[in-house]
């Protein structure tokens, strides 16, 4: 048993999500967002290579020496799955291991918007799943394809740096391609994923221009593409997508992510109200005949006043989401205006003003 399981276990056992090792520190994790350390001891150099070497076979202790970055998935029997970033810094080597449940939640379970399982239902289209690392893109994005999974026949095709959620076969036959091991590159799997009959086609993440072309004209060809991009916000993440290249292409591009876009959903964090866990918030653009126009012709400023006008397509805004579990007495008006786009707007709207504390004298 390799000795770090051990630190998994912690981990587990206080339901966090990430656990941080770095040379000098104690081991931490991070627990309903915050930092906890889980000993008082600092971790040596020594303990610090005996802990990460355990984990890795021959190519990856070459790779670790070669590169000083090396991502991969760590199986802990049948407790958990982790996804796991060794790095060097300038306190030497250290990693970052993120919990990978083995059971996947359910939309229900997660309190999905509905808007979210009629996107996965789609037969084509490019979904991007947007938020800030730790937003919980990647427990999103499973819980829609289980959905998509358990309802309709078909081929689903994942292709991740690494391998995270692991889908059993229920309706669809289902095939996993972990770049680095399966596949050299994201390029190369996304180029032959066209051959490989797909229904839907998770990419990771898209990484630079070349990868969100491909999977433009992937989404061209019919097929259901899902993808994640860090930024905070559906109009910034067209922006983000388009002024990834030249700008001689863009008006090409827009054009074809203008034909080729289903939804774009910006996803956030919050803690809960009794801190006990965090809640997902998010803003949902849908694609129709206006977001399509405004995307051809550069006009992402009017992103948000289309949102607020699309309820009735299942569009919402981050801040009304935010509005609504204050509301709910789900979440603090305090963490919400932390969250909100607007804050300018956020801190007057009633309901929330009502709950925000007083300001000290």
């Amino acid at each position: 048993m390799p000795a770090i399981d051990r630190l998994f276990d912690q981990l587990l056992d206080r339901g966090a999500s990430d656990l941080h090792l770095k040379i000098g520190h104690a081991p931490t994790v991070r627990q309903r967002g915050d930092l906890v350390p889980l000993a008082e001891d600092p971790i040596d150099e020594d303990s610090m290579h005996a802990l990460l070497d355990e984990l890795l076979n021959e190519s990856q202790r070459q790779i670790f020496a070669t590169e000083h970055d090396l991502d991969f998935a760590y199986a802990y029997a049948d407790k958990a799955r982790f996804r796991a970033n060794y790095l060097r810094s300038t306190s030497g080597p250290g990693a970052v291991f993120r919990t990978i449940p083995t059971r996947i939640l359910s939309a229900d379970e997660l309190g999905l918007p509905p808007t979210l399982l009629r996107l996965v239902e789609r037969r084509a289209g490019l979904v991007l799943v947007t938020g800030p690392t730790g937003s919980g893109k990647s427990t999103t994005l499973a819980a829609m394809l289980s959905h998509r999974n358990h309802q309709a026949a078909g081929h689903i095709l994942t292709i991740e740096d690494p391998v995270e959620f692991v889908h059993s076969p229920a309706r669809c036959q289902v095939t996993h391609r972990e770049v680095g091991v399966d596949t050299p590159t994201y390029p190369d799997a996304i180029r032959s994923a066209g051959r490989e009959n797909a229904d839907v086609i998770l990419i990771g993440e898209l990484r630079g221009a070349q990868t969100m072309r491909l999977a433009l004209q992937l989404a061209s060809f019919g097929i259901l593409i899902l993808a994640t991009v860090h930024t905070n916000s559906a109009a910034a993440t067209i922006d983000r997508f388009v002024n990834s290249f030249p700008a001689a292409q863009q008006p090409g591009i827009r054009g074809m992510l203008a034909d080729s876009v289903a939804g774009i959903v910006a996803q956030q964090l919050v803690k809960t109200a009794d801190g006990r866990g965090r809640v997902a918030v998010h803003e949902i653009l849908v694609g129709n005949t206006g977001v399509s126009a405004a995307i051809r012709e550069a006009k992402t400023s009017l992103i948000p006043s289309l949102i607020q006008a699309g309820g009735r397509d299942g569009m919402q805004s981050m801040d009304a989401a935010l509005e609504r579990l204050v509301a709910q007495d789900k979440i603090t008006a305090s963490d919400a205006l932390e969250k909100a786009l607007d804050k300018d707007s956020f801190v007057r709207v009633p309901g929330v003003a009502a709950k925000l504390p007083a300001p000290a004298d």
